[in-house]
């Protein structure tokens, strides 16, 4: 794209999009605030008027786009630079490389973005994983920082667009394991719950709310249990919500083991790496920006393969949803 103003035609797959909507999906880097700075000073408008974030659009409207300095803002301030110890462990993390694509399998405890008192996250340490480009890679999505697990990353602005789609369009398809306190009263079924965020002093969290929370489904099934004491669920995420997984298994009365937050009892004495949430990104399976499809498994971290050997549960079996069709 050019340095000077430039102009965008809409192609007939965004007709009836939302302004906001189609920065979104084409300018994933364009936050909303900026995009209503500029709107409201018209250096965005369509068909040569000014716009509002949301408008219709239709096929054939031009969209005309300040210079990408103007579309960027201020300059943030630089990424932090990755130690040697950092740079090695996000290296070693790398499940999956290609052009366009990263997966990591995301250590627990790291934050992927930065917040009130978090200096250390996994965006500000995306340079380690430039491997020779020229682009700095870019996160689509997110886990907890208490979650480990498959993490997709986008190595190109295209990828970014692409897979960032894939997300809202819900053309992904990920498996979470992990292991709760107690036994849920059926061991296969849908979770519909909606959740309302609930900010507080302790951090981000999230609360059943049917009047006012954001439509939330998890499939859910008992893969193994030790008696009705524990239980390792798989779980298969429909919506992205906030804590959706940790408050929809506190939900069924049985909190995540070690998940503090979302349960007072979920600790079992005497299990190790009890303290620690037990919730991992098993696998994902993702549309792959240059053709087909990416299917990529995590192995489990350290304390929850302690666990499942201290239960006896076996790590290596069948997708729990292969028959499942969303």
């Amino acid at each position: 794209m050019a340095d000077a103003t430039d102009t965008v035609t809409v192609a007939g797959e965004d007709g009836s999009v939302r302004l906001d909507r189609w920065f979104k999906r084409h300018y994933p880097a364009l936050g909303h605030g900026r995009l209503e700075k500029l709107l409201r000073t018209g250096r965005i408008r369509v068909d040569g008027k000014r716009a509002r974030s949301s408008d219709r659009l239709a096929p054939g409207q031009a969209i005309r786009l300040p210079p990408l300095d103007e579309m960027a803002g201020p300059t943030p301030p630089g990424p932090r630079q990755a130690s040697p110890g950092d740079e090695a462990m996000l290296r070693d993390a790398v499940l999956h490389r290609d052009d366009a694509v990263i997966v990591l399998n995301k250590p627990p405890g790291l934050a992927v973005q930065g917040g009130s008192g978090t200096e250390r996250h996994l965006d500000g340490l995306l340079d380690a994983l430039r491997f020779g480009s020229e682009v700095r890679p870019r996160l689509v999505h997110r886990l907890d920082k208490d979650t480990s697990g498959v993490l997709v990353i986008a190595r190109t602005p295209l990828a970014a667009a692409f897979l960032t789609r894939a997300f809202r369009e819900k053309t992904t398809r990920k498996v979470y394991w992990a292991i709760v306190v107690g036994l849920p009263k059926l061991r296969q079924g849908r979770i519909d719950l909606a959740l309302a965020k609930l900010p507080g002093r302790e951090g981000e969290r999230v609360r059943a709310d049917p009047e006012e929370g954001k439509h939330a489904v998890t499939y859910y099934r008992v893969v193994d249990s030790v008696g009705a004491e524990a239980s390792w669920l798989a779980l298969l995420p429909v919506t992205g919500r906030t804590h959706q997984l940790r408050a929809h298994c506190a939900a069924l009365g049985t909190p995540i083991l070690g998940d503090a937050k979302y349960g007072t009892a979920a600790h079992l004495a005497g299990v190790p790496g009890t303290k620690r949430v037990h919730l991992h990104a098993r696998s994902i399976s993702i549309p792959h920006p240059l053709g087909g499809s990416l299917q990529v498994t995590a192995p489990l971290p350290r304390h929850m393969r302690q666990s499942w050997e201290f239960f006896g549960f076996p790590e290596d079996v069948a997708d729990p949803f292969a028959d499942l069709r969303t």
